[in-house]
């Protein structure tokens, strides 16, 4: 009786065991399978905080959260041998790169770390759902098949990269889908309404901000990125639903600085995933449409920083849970997830087969980084003739972990970005200097060469983003590598303090944090003024749209107090003057000087607006300067109250039956309208608008009489026609134009801006009475691919200008000035356009 008592016991306490021992898969977990119902992003959280509890090989991290406060995580998945070690990974794999010292336990005999990148898209939704499939999988004790592989590998899993995103696609769908998925492509659950899932909260593609980190999302993200640096990483991104699946290798153009090791693995990788493909009859391509050049990319950067950088791409945008394609067939999510668990699996699994070659040429990478720097330029000098500026870029430098130092000892020889011609100068003793013999050269060079070499012009995204041009800063590149005479600035700026005797407190207006000490001030009710002409006062020289914060007009007790102390929290310099007596110019009771009225500004979102473009403004008013903005949909225009309003800003957009007339009337009363790139081009041709569309010049010897058949005729060749068409295109260029500096739209600026072209739009001059601030002339081109009909076309012409039209103004932005947020160049030219123009 003992006995079988015993044999019970035995039985039920290894039962018990099992039974605890047992993983849920998601399907179990969520109570569907994956691919029946799209997931929330809470429940995906929800079963990798499980799985974080259920399994002892794993490490869940919160790296961040959104703008909408939902978690950003990952899931590290190790063998029982490496999860307790993952610090001593890290830490390791900093030293084999150069960004921590070497120490004599540095080696190379450590586990590949590869890193996957869910969901940067929110409407491409199908890989979040992956990720709790390969989750599971690799934490599955009875697959014997990823125990193995985790034996040689750390993998990171990131879920999702954008939860707002998906949150706003998933939403939608799940509000409008039909009892039964509809495939029909032309049912409602197929159409997703502006601004659409992709983007994240301000309405920027995280997919273009690797590099830049101007969203908290990318801060967060690449932080931890850099804090481990992988040796593989795939981003995950769906793409139209008639397309076959696409995978690495990429397509041309490569930039020149990717290892001939980096090309040749993406193909390793690709035959590993083709392998599958093939078993299971899924059709596939390879070696199109994708390529390795823009730098804030889910790929580009990753390789950029030393690893195997690769997208995969599922058809699927605006799938649904099901829809009809264009060839009949019926793709479902299930389908979706299936192709993106495989490629994941394949990955891992070609990773781990090749784990000691991918670490030893990770350390060769930045070997070669710290001993060989590619490019011509071995020291790039920034000359620091503004604080502000110099400190934005450093940050950049900071978040990408590039180092730099301040000044040299001695006078030098080098390549100047303004001029284009190789110059001596000396440099400062507060000059940024970046060594290129470092750890993250590749980096740097990507980001501040003068000129991208551009392989194969048909390229994804923009060609030139050359750091000191989108800084609107003066740099020169040296040949001869030279190390910073300092790690920090000889000098700080002088805290702003209250003086009872002040007349006035100036400031200077050159940069984003003049505007943003501005926005403060105006919200406190602390009236300003600026000066439209140059002036000299207490020795001082003040540029034009210099600051004056007078006591006269701000008759309060706490005046000295609440200017200083706003100043002073933003470290922010102020110069007290105690009279308004100037030594040299226009004093501060002259018609030179202007009040600033708060503005009252609309910007104008939904249906037709680029939301994307719609995004940077709204963006840039909340997050970068702190002011007031209202958001309203271009449907409602008709019906709001535009006397509420002193200035409307049109981004970008398709605008369907322009309010022209009723736009006209309240720009007369005395507001104010920007319009930004094809905005502009609605103002084309109506009434009261004085913008015009510049003409190709036609061949006056043609006979216009010439009958149609004379002409000559079509012969370009059907297989060239992607390159014959991109001879009218500019997928992003950078031209430097003349700019009117001493007009309220330029102040700050230098006599010249670099503009960031993404078309090929140019208009003529405007009239006597208006003002053409900024102009393009002959010789304007200075970096990027352009077509040569494009480039035929963009000279002698407007890009910026200002009509007076009544009591108001139109400003007329034709390219887009802080795009991407990373054109920091730009940031006070817009900013001009809405505080200082019309004042």
């Amino acid at each position: 009786m003992k006995k079988s008592l015993l044999t019970i016991f035995v039985f039920l306490t290894s039962v018990f065991a099992a039974f605890s021992q047992e993983i849920r898969s998601p399907e179990k977990f969520l109570g569907y399978k994956l691919g029946e119902q799209f997931t929330p992003h809470y429940r995906i959280v929800d079963y990798f905080k499980y799985i974080a509890s259920a399994s002892k090989n794993v490490k869940l991290v919160q790296y961040g959260s959104t703008n909408e406060g939902r978690p950003l995580m990952v899931m590290f998945i190790a063998s029982d041998e490496n999860i307790g070690k993952l610090e001593e990974i890290r830490q390791n794999n900093l030293q084999l790169s150069g960004l921590e010292p070497s120490e004599a336990s540095t080696t190379t005999k450590t586990p590949v770390i590869c890193w996957l990148s869910y969901n940067v898209h929110g409407n491409e939704p199908a890989s979040s759902e992956t990720s709790m499939q390969v989750l599971f999988d690799l934490v599955d004790p009875a697959n014997a098949q990823t125990k193995a592989w985790l034996k040689n590998t750390v993998v990171v899993i990131d879920p999702c990269l954008n939860p707002d995103g998906r949150d706003r696609y998933v939403h939608f769908y799940n509000s409008v889908r039909d009892a039964m998925p509809n495939a029909n492509p032309s049912s409602r659950e197929h159409s997703e309404p502006w601004p659409q899932g992709r983007i994240n909260h301000y309405y920027f593609d995280l997919n273009r901000d690797w590099a830049w980190q101007t969203q908290k999302e990318s801060q967060a993200r690449v932080a931890l990125y850099n804090k481990w640096l992988p040796q593989v990483h795939v981003d995950y991104h769906e793409q139209g639903y008639n397309a076959p699946y696409y995978f690495a290798p990429a397509a041309e153009p490569f930039h020149k600085v990717i290892t001939q090791w980096q090309r040749d693995f993406q193909t390793v990788i690709g035959k590993n995933n083709a392998k599958y493909f093939d078993q299971n009859g899924w059709l596939y391509f390879t070696r199109q449409e994708f390529d390795l050049l823009y730098p804030s990319y889910g790929d580009t950067y990753p390789i950029y920083s030393g690893s195997i950088g690769m997208t995969y791409e599922q058809g699927g945008i605006s799938a649904g849970l099901a829809v009809i394609t264009s060839t009949g067939d019926t793709l479902t999510l299930a389908d979706r997830v299936a192709h993106h668990h495989s490629t994941s699996i394949s990955t891992i699994e070609t990773a781990s087969a090749n784990a000691q070659k991918l670490v030893d040429e990770f350390k060769k990478f930045y070997d070669n980084s710290r001993s060989n720097p590619p490019g011509d330029y071995k020291t790039y000098v920034i000359q620091n003739d503004n604080n502000d500026k110099i400190a934005a870029l450093t940050l950049l430098l900071d978040r990408n972990k590039i180092e730099y130092g301040f000044g040299l000892r001695a006078s030098v020889s080098g390549y100047n970005y303004v001029t284009g011609k190789t110059e001596s100068f000396t440099p400062g003793a507060n000059d940024l200097v970046i060594n290129a013999y470092q750890p993250k050269s590749v980096l740097l060079n990507v980001l501040f060469e003068p000129r991208t070499f551009v392989a194969d012009s048909n390229t994804y995204d923009i060609t030139a983003w050359s750091l000191p041009y989108a800084y609107g800063l003066t740099a020169y590149g040296l040949k001869e590598s030279l190390k910073p005479a300092s790690a920090t600035m000889s000098s700080q700026r002088p805290e702003a303090t209250a003086n009872p005797r002040a007349y006035a407190y100036v400031s200077a207006w050159q940069s984003v944090s003049d505007v943003k000490l501005l926005a403060a001030l105006l919200k406190k009710g602390i009236k300003v003024r600026y000066s439209e002409r140059p002036f000299q006062a207490s020795g001082k020289k003040f540029a034009a749209g210099s600051l004056l914060i007078t006591r006269a007009g701000n008759d309060r007790t706490d005046f000295d107090q609440l200017v200083t102390q706003t100043a002073a929290g933003m470290n922010h310099e102020l110069v007290p003057l105690t009279s308004g007596f100037v030594d040299k110019g226009h004093d501060f009771g002259s018609d030179a000087i202007h009040y600033i009225k708060p503005p009252r500004v609309m910007l104008i979102a939904g249906e037709g607006v680029s939301a994307e473009a719609m995004g940077e403004v709204w963006h840039f008013f909340e997050q970068q300067i702190g002011y007031p903005i209202s958001l309203v949909k271009y449907q409602d225009l008709n019906r709001a109250r535009l006397e509420d309003f002193d200035v409307a800003i049109f981004p970008d957009g398709e605008y369907q039956d322009f309010p022209s007339d009723r736009l006209q009337g309240w720009v007369h009363d005395g507001g104010k309208l920007i319009a930004l790139q094809n905005a502009v081009a609605e103002l084309v041709d109506k009434k009261g608008f004085d913008i015009k569309k510049k003409d190709d010049k036609k061949d006056d010897k043609k006979d216009d009489k010439t009958d149609d058949k004379a002409k000559t005729p079509n012969l370009n060749t059907y297989a060239n026609r992607d390159m014959d068409a991109i001879r009218s295109t500019v997928p992003g260029a950078i031209y430097k134009i003349n700019l009117d500096n001493t007009h309220p739209l330029g102040f700050g600026m230098q006599p010249y801006y670099y503009s960031l072209k993404l078309s090929d739009d140019i208009y003529d001059f405007l009239g006597d009475n208006d003002w053409n601030v900024g102009t393009v002339k002959k010789d304007a081109y200075v970096s990027g691919f352009v077509g040569q009909k494009s480039k035929e076309k963009i000279k002698e012409g407007m890009l910026i200008g200002v009509q007076g039209l009544g009591r108001g103004n139109v400003i007329y932005l034709v390219d887009d000035p802080i795009f991407r947020s990373f054109w920091e160049n730009g940031k006070l030219l817009f900013s001009n356009a809405v505080f200082m123009v019309g004042q």
